[in-house]
């Protein structure tokens, strides 16, 4: 068991390491990549023989017959009997994920007033949620609600778990240690190993976006995406040719204090005026609209006010759009707020500042996870850490 619960790393994939593993590699790497694209092929195809394992993966099938008898040692696999076949010979034998084998806790810190979180089965079917107040606790208060939330779900659950998913927000580091969060009052907060010991489980930490856009990529069909988060604050993530985007520093996607424009605007609480986030983050915008609503003619104030937001979000996501030819981009916040206007607003600045022929594909659009995204996206990272599958 100790390839199982022992993660590689802290939190979504490391630098160059796919979300689906295909194709041959180095020798040296050869099982465990070998498992992985076992289990990839069950996960995603459903139950299989082991003769159509050895032919969709192009593995030998003695490579297959011995991964899947160590898979089935460990409870990950299990056989579901004969197929029923009406060609000649004897009828081969099914296996399958065994769905029901694991569960996995997802916690979502993104929220600025409390911390929410759920048990998952390894299908993605959510068996039980909690939540708890923040209470505006910072540094190790906050760690202490987040593994005491943690705690809590363990005791909902109904299964083994094979580990825990945390998206936080802030700049957090593949071993996740959690660099920044100031929501939070966090400067190099060892997340990851914290709450690992105490809860004696595999725990993944990553930025917020960062695992929102996990949850994405599966509807996405392997296209690159970015997914922008709009709520307490601003963040993106971004996944390329399948590999997550983190960034040297490990602050890719971090573009709620990058200055729109050169016409200055409210400021900003990093000292700055004009910064994304002022113009986006959802406190923000609700508190701008009812002021609007007090002084009257609310339609109309409304409708600018979110147009002016789309805009801003178009002005810093042209440039991106236009240097990585992007196909989609995910929205993922209030929808009250971001569809109609502030969509439209998006969608006119993005044709107006990239060449529309090469970008006529575009696709922007609200996410299908709602405010379960993070929750989905940790599962994602839990499944993809511990079975390297997604």
């Amino acid at each position: 068991m100790s390839e199982l619960l022992t993660p590689p790393y802290g939190g979504i994939p490391a630098h160059g390491r796919t979300l689906r593993p295909t194709g041959k590699v180095l020798p040296e790497h050869a099982r465990s990549h070998n498992r992985s694209v076992v289990l990839q092929t069950l996960y995603s195809a459903g139950a299989r023989s082991r003769a159509d394992l050895a032919r969709e993966t192009g593995l030998t099938r003695v490579t297959v017959s011995d991964l899947v008898a160590e898979l089935i040692g460990e409870g990950l696999v299990i056989e579901l009997g004969q197929r029923e076949d009406a060609r000649p010979g004897k009828p081969a034998t099914l296996i399958d994920v065994d769905r029901a084998a694991y569960q996995i806790l997802g916690l979502d810190l993104s929220e600025h007033d409390l911390l929410r979180g759920a048990v998952i089965g390894l299908d993605g079917a959510i068996v039980a949620r909690a939540e708890v107040a923040l209470d505006g606790a910072l540094g190790d208060s906050a760690t202490e609600l987040v593994i005491d939330l943690a705690r809590r779900l363990a005791d909902l659950s109904t299964a083994p778990l094979l580990g825990v998913g945390i998206g936080t927000p802030g700049v957090v580091d593949p071993s996740g240690v959690v660099r920044s969060a100031p929501n939070l009052g966090w400067v190099d907060e060892p997340l990851r190993s914290r709450a690992a010991s105490a809860l004696g489980v595999p725990v993944h930490v990553a930025n917020d976006a960062n695992v929102a856009v996990l949850a994405e990529h599966g509807a996405s069909e392997g296209q690159d995406l970015l997914l922008v988060k709009i709520g307490h604050g601003v963040g993106a993530g971004l996944i390329i040719g399948d590999r997550p985007v983190i960034g040297s520093d490990f602050a890719a996607g971090e573009i709620g204090h990058v200055v729109v424009g050169t016409d200055g605007g409210p400021r900003c609480a990093c000292g700055k005026h004009g910064c994304l986030e002022v113009w986006l983050a959802v406190p923000r915008l609700v508190a701008r609209l009812e002021a609007a609503a007090s002084e009257g003619d609310e339609a109309s104030a409304r409708e600018a006010i979110l147009r002016e937001a789309g805009r801003r979000l178009g002005i810093v996501l042209a440039p991106v759009v236009g240097a990585l030819n992007l196909a989609e981009v995910v929205l993922s916040g209030p929808a009250e707020l971001l569809d109609g206007a502030f969509h439209s607003a998006v969608v006119e600045t993005l044709r107006g500042r990239t060449m529309v022929e090469q970008h006529r594909d575009l696709r922007l659009r609200m996410t299908t996870h709602g405010q379960d995204i993070v929750l989905r996206g940790a599962a994602v990272m839990v499944l993809s850490g511990q079975l390297g599958v997604s």
